[in-house]
Parts: structure tokens; sequence; C-alpha cells
């Protein structure tokens, strides 16, 4: 629903569909696939406690509040502006477009018309979260629950510079809990990393180089023996 660094908003539909009403994120992020199947009995969590923050003001708002944010122009400072600390920290993220850390200063890549548009979509949307329970915690912490269990790290060699705890990750652990999941488990990463046996997914081209997105699963999935491209 917002900007985020990692965000899995361009090839969402190349995941598997859940098998299981209930679906659990443990590292929430934007949320992306959960947004894509929103009627579905959703749990996020996530250590970064401001996208828990987050969460829970966009849970909280009405279209009024969205379309009532303001617009920023070119390197304009949203400091200059008398928002609450939720508000602040959305807008921190809207303005960055895709950057992992919130920036104080409009990015040039966030055009005004960018801006509105987002914030339209965002407001018209409100509705499908409201049902969502958003946790601030760890993944070891969560209940081992017969769910579709989306799982999106920070990757192992992603080249990101994710500023919250959760990049701290011990890889062997994380690929031990996710082959523990009961019921139907996703896990997202690109084809460089080793701590699972993942499978290409798609390609991936970025501004500067091309990565290929990959996955793996405790079931069966179209990736076993194929790989698409995305560009």
């Amino acid at each position: 629903m917002f900007s985020y660094y990692g965000s899995k908003s361009k090839i969402v539909d190349y995941y598997p569909q859940p098998k299981h009403k209930r679906i659990i994120e443990p590292f929430a992020g934007s949320a992306r696939y959960s947004l894509k199947y929103w009627q579905n009995d959703v749990l996020l969590v996530d250590k970064y406690n401001v996208i828990v923050n987050i969460w829970h003001y966009l849970q909280q708002a009405s279209e009024k509040d969205i379309l009532g944010l303001p617009v920023l122009n070119n390197q304009e400072d949203i400091r200059n502006y008398n928002l609450s600390d939720e508000e602040t920290n959305f807008m921190r993220f809207h303005i960055g477009q895709g950057l992992a850390a919130p920036q104080w200063l409009c990015s040039s890549m966030c055009l005004p018309d960018t801006q509105r548009k987002a914030l339209k979509r965002i407001a018209k949307d409100l509705y499908k979260i409201k049902h969502w329970d958003i946790q601030l915690g760890d993944y070891k912490e969560l209940n081992n629950e017969n769910a579709t269990w989306f799982i999106d790290p920070p990757y192992q060699f992603g080249g990101h510079k994710y500023k919250q705890s959760n990049k701290n990750i011990n890889f062997n652990e994380l690929a031990e809990w996710c082959k523990s999941r009961n019921g139907q488990v996703i896990v997202c990463e690109n084809t460089k990393a080793t701590w699972l046996p993942f499978k290409p997914m798609v390609d991936m081209q970025g501004s500067m180089y091309k990565t290929t997105e990959a996955i793996w699963s405790n079931q069966r999935t179209n990736y076993d023996a194929v790989q698409q491209s995305f560009f």
C-alpha cells in the first residue's frame, strides 16, 4: 500500500495463490502479497516498529485523512508540514519511492502527479486492511499455525541497506524455521541466496543491473523447471 524497498508490487502475480484462508507475513514490509488477497484472514508481523506504526495508522485512517496529506516538490522537506508522528512516518516512505530508509526530503523520482495518484489509490484501498491483525514482533515468536506463510526477509546478498533490526538474520536458523512451518510456505529471495534451494522465478531489470528473483516452497510450484523474464 505504501512505497518500500524490496516491495513485490511488480511481481506479486508470479507467486502461487494462497491455499489457506489464513495468510501470515512475518516480514511484513509493504505486504503486497496480502494486499492481493486482502479478503483473507491476514496477520502481518514486523520487527521494525516504524513499519508497524505506519500500518496501524493506515488501518485507522479515513479517505479524507489520506487525501488531505501534502504533495511535495523535489527536495522539499516533510518537516515543513505540521503532521502527526504517524503521518510523518508514512510520508517519509511515500516521498522516498522504494528506498529502504524513510526520507525527509522528497525524492526527484517522486513527482507531484505520482504522489497524488498514489494517495488516491491508497485512500480507495483503506477498507481492505480494516480486518487485518498487525503486530510488532520477531518471526521466531509466531505460533506454528496451519496457514499460507509468505516469507519475504531482507535478502542474504541483495545489496540492500535496511536500517531496521530485521537485517541481522541468522539465515541457517531462518531456513529451518521456514521448513518447519505448517501449511503452505512461500519464501522470497534472489538466485544468489544459499540458505534454501531456491528456484529461479523471474528476471528483474533494475536501473543499474539485472537480478533474478527466486522462490522456495514446501509445495510444488510452476517454477520447479521454468524461469520467466520480466522487464
